[in-house]
């Protein structure tokens, strides 16, 4: 059996009986447009039109990427968890494809000697509920278990040898999962897992120092290193490869670059290999396209670092110049943002009073000519505010958002989401007091108007506002 990284958590699982090609981000474009991969792949989405199965973990779009299998033979199947809500299910099927939804944590004969298991990420009892993830638990304590995520982690196997391919799951998450999978296959020969941080988190934060940003985005990458060490404890493979959220900002976010809790590779390779004794687990990192034999270890070819300035010059000169998916819409006028409020802001509410969540926190979005939408996150209701003086509140989170992109914020999941516009780095954000409140930023993403019935006016002039008192 043999492993190629593609991308990010982009690999090829090739034995004698099959091939499986896992989460196809293949082409630049993810989170509307601001992600992109270095080096630029040297294959196309259609060079894999011969794999046998397709497995997707989850609904992010650097793990499910329609571009990339709108280039893909649909007569592939894909593979995903059987989830208690389809809309990963419904978005794959919207593009042509047989969808298999595969129950947590059952080994699934593929074909031949083949087999993959698919369980859910969530390390909670299901016999509670029945149901093995997406559950709506929420608790408001930062330190709490559960989870508001959705992802899968995958073990296939060839009968002979086993690979785990944890994808984004977090270990705390995991954990008891992860357990139960060393138990029921014992040796693991390849382990698959994230090392670095596919957040806004430090880079968009725009009230942080350039050297704020450089201390968090070191720590960050500290913390997430330190997190992989508990996968490698607990499986104990004989390989592992660090992957998953490797990527570089395009666009106008291309100069946030230095900031993204993204290292080079060599670094990570670096600090794995002093941190875990190469005798007992090596480390492999790849360069794109190319595999690891696990029956004899052997790579097709030594992994080679990017070179920085190379990298730099690519960010620079062909990144930086491209542009976002929504920046080909027109901006809208201020009371064409407005009709949206009073309907996503019901539809926030609902969302807040379902997970019984409150906070003295204001949240401030910007709008258009220097209005911003004030929010209240107890109840308060809302209001519009001209260059709001932040010293008037006793804790705000204030955002910043290009309004074409907030007009489709506001039309809901279909046009875009709030989730996927703040991991893309889209959403400028500065906070006072300096936390993060999971439970607002889990509302945020109730606050748009779709289900509802909205007349937009066409393009006026900005309408007045209401000052601070």
């Amino acid at each position: 059996m043999r492993v190629t990284y593609l991308e990010s958590a982009a690999i090829l699982v090739e034995s004698e009986d099959a091939s499986i090609l896992c989460d196809p981000w293949l082409v630049d474009g993810a989170y509307y447009g601001s992600w992109a991969h270095y080096p630029e792949p040297e294959f196309e989405p259609e060079d894999f039109n011969d794999v046998d199965y397709i497995y997707i973990s989850h609904i992010h779009p650097d793990h499910f990427d329609p571009d990339t299998l709108r280039r893909i033979d649909t007569d592939i199947p894909i593979l995903i968890h059987d989830y208690r809500w389809d809309y990963l299910k419904d978005d794959i099927e919207e593009l042509g494809y047989e969808v298999l939804e595969l129950p947590h944590d059952e080994r699934v004969h593929l074909t031949g000697k083949m087999h993959i298991n698919v369980l859910a990420a969530d390390g909670c009892d299901p016999e509670l509920c029945g149901n093995y993830f997406g559950c709506s638990w929420y608790d408001s304590e930062a330190d709490s278990p559960g989870s508001t995520q959705v992802d899968s982690m995958a073990v296939i196997d060839d009968g002979e040898f086993t690979i785990v391919d944890t994808n984004d799951v977090p270990f705390a998450m995991a954990e008891s999962s992860c357990r139960k999978v060393k138990h029921d296959y014992g040796e693991v020969d390849l382990l698959c897992h994230q090392y670095s941080a596919a957040q806004f988190y430090p880079q968009a934060v725009t009230n942080y120092s350039h050297e704020k940003k450089i201390r968090e985005r070191d720590r960050v990458i500290r913390e997430k290193h330190e997190l992989a060490l508990d996968f490698i404890d607990v499986f104990e493979p004989a390989y592992y490869m660090p992957f998953a959220g490797e990527y570089v900002l395009a666009g106008d976010l291309a100069h946030l670059n230095e900031y993204t809790a993204n290292p080079p590779r060599e670094e990570a390779l670096d600090f794995f290999e002093h941190a875990v004794d190469p005798d007992d687990h090596e480390c492999v990192f790849l360069n794109s396209g190319e595999y690891i034999d696990l029956e004899t270890g052997e790579r097709s070819s030594p992994f080679e670092p990017a070179d920085p300035e190379e990298k730099q010059r690519y960010i620079t000169e062909e990144l930086a110049e491209r542009s976002f998916d929504y920046e080909a819409n027109p901006i809208p006028s201020l009371s064409a943002l407005q009709a949206y409020v009073p309907y996503a802001y019901e539809s926030l509410e609902q969302k807040r009073k379902k997970i019984d969540y409150s906070s003295d926190t204001t949240v401030l979005i910007s709008m258009v000519d220097d209005v911003y939408l004030e929010v209240s996150m107890n109840g308060g209701g809302y209001r519009y505010v001209s260059e709001p003086d932040l010293d008037f509140y006793s804790g705000y989170v204030k955002m910043d958002i290009d309004p074409r992109l907030l007009k489709c914020l506001f039309e809901g999941p279909h046009s875009a989401y709030w989730a996927d516009a703040k991991i893309g780095s889209h959403l400028g954000i500065s906070k006072q007091p300096d936390i993060y409140e999971r439970g607002l930023f889990l509302c945020l993403g109730s606050f748009h108007a779709h289900g509802y019935e909205v007349s937009v006016p066409a393009n006026k002039a900005p309408d007045a506002t209401v000052g601070q008192d």
